[in-house]
């Protein structure tokens, strides 16, 4: 700490690597070069002893290891934990007015249809009421409340089910070319599949003709839910 004045027992006004740099160690830094390693040869000739095995043999130089590693594999790692398949809420069944508590159409009010097989709940606003077309939903963000609609004799079809609600595999990225006269323009939307846009208005007629019978309902499922200040939800009865 020659080069740097002590302001405090201990304390320097510089640091190490000022200390370091000022003194100019690092120009005169000696580099050691290693000699080459002589080639050991892998066998060597030893002379055996004894009546019945005198004579010379080849024998490693390395002698090998009694131990070795298994296969250098990695093995996936065994759970014994199976998946459980989830159990529906009691208070959700078909005909159930539930509130939607995230996603796109959060704060709105649907009608439960059934659940799937990956646990996950069919609903619908209906698209013709409040704009909620038919959709998978979990039951983890939904409130189910007190008011039920009659379906009735109604059943939803089976064709209704995960596969159904899977995106197509999209296809390869446009080539350079295309994209250079597109001039940054966005994709084409794809049109909506007439198929699903039949099965919509097909579950909406029956469940509308079930909401028609009851009063309000109508109403009450096109109202928006939402909290005011003061409002907690674990005070508030469905």
């Amino acid at each position: 700490m020659a080069r740097s004045k002590e302001l405090a027992p201990g304390v320097g006004r510089l640091s190490r690597s000022q200390v370091f740099a000022r003194r100019g160690l690092f120009k005169g830094q000696k580099k050691t070069e290693k000699a080459p390693e002589a080639e050991v040869a892998a066998v060597k000739e030893v002379q055996v002893g004894g009546e019945k095995n005198g004579g010379k043999r080849l024998v490693p130089t390395a002698k090998a290891s009694r131990f070795y590693p298994a296969e250098d594999v990695r093995q996936p790692k065994k759970s014994r934990k199976a998946p459980k398949p989830s159990t529906l809420r009691s208070s959700i069944t078909p005909g159930t007015v539930l509130i939607l508590l995230a996603g796109r159409f959060r704060g709105k009010r649907v009608v439960f249809l059934k659940p799937l097989e990956s646990g996950l709940l069919l609903v619908t606003g209906p698209f013709k009421v409040n704009g909620v077309p038919l959709r998978r939903v979990s039951q983890a963000y939904v409130i189910a409340t007190s008011t039920k609609v009659d379906l009735g004799d109604f059943k939803v079809d089976e064709k209704f089910n995960d596969v159904y609600f899977a995106k197509p595999s999209s296809k390869g990225s446009r080539s350079a070319e295309e994209e250079f006269f597109a001039e940054g323009k966005p994709k084409t939307k794809e049109a909506f599949p007439e198929s699903k846009s039949a099965d919509q208005k097909a579950v909406d007629n029956a469940i509308i003709a079930s909401v028609k019978k009851t009063e309000n309902l109508s109403k009450y499922l096109k109202a928006t839910w939402g909290l005011s200040k003061g409002q907690f939800p674990h005070q508030l009865v469905f």
